[in-house]
């Protein structure tokens, strides 16, 4: 990988999800029936991380998940033959919850789409919200983010990689061009 730019250090990042968390409360005037779910892999820490923003601002922390929309893409047959698998769990009922789906980077709108298949299997929530720290824009879907922690254009050949620190040992965000390999959704 050939990094041509950070784009977040680790302060910038946790403004970001200090502000996302914010407007996540303003929006569904407070914490009351909100539920966060990460999609693997990347977007399971920061959820966790705007959980515990709201939890020190409103004194109530909403319960928070994991999901893994593995076997809901569009694509799964690119994939590897045998795809690893993050796990799911979402240890609450989803059904009449404010729910807000993190994910890291927002590019065709293909996992976002994949994600709420998967959530719609398991019950029915009341809103379904997205949240991401980066939207680089080329959406292949109708899909937008309700909060973004930075707008960043970018080309098809460049790549947007959001490091955290329970799989990187450290928070930032690059920008780097694209070496082979698939494009992220």
């Amino acid at each position: 990988m050939n990094e041509k730019a950070q784009i977040m250090d680790h302060l910038a990042m946790q403004r970001a999800i200090y502000r996302i968390a914010h407007e996540i409360l303003e929006h569904n005037k407070g914490a009351q029936d909100l539920a966060l779910i990460g999609i693997q892999r990347r977007g399971v820490p920061l959820s966790k991380l705007l959980a515990d923003h709201i939890e020190r601002v409103e004194g109530i922390r909403p319960p928070v998940g994991a999901l893994d929309i593995t076997f809901y893409r569009d694509d799964l047959s690119l994939l590897a033959e045998h795809p690893v698998l993050n796990g799911t769990d979402i240890p609450f009922n989803v059904t009449g919850k404010n729910l807000v789906l993190v994910d890291d980077v927002l590019f065709t709108g293909r996992t976002t789409r994949a994600a709420m298949d998967a959530i719609m299997e398991v019950g029915r929530p009341r809103t379904i919200q997205l949240a991401v720290l980066i939207d680089r824009g080329h959406r292949e879907l109708p899909i937008r983010a309700d909060y973004v922690g930075k707008n960043v254009p970018t080309s098809r050949s460049e790549l947007i990689s959001v490091l955290v620190d329970a799989f990187d040992g450290e928070n930032r965000v690059i920008l780097s061009d694209k070496r082979g390999g698939k494009e992220p959704c």
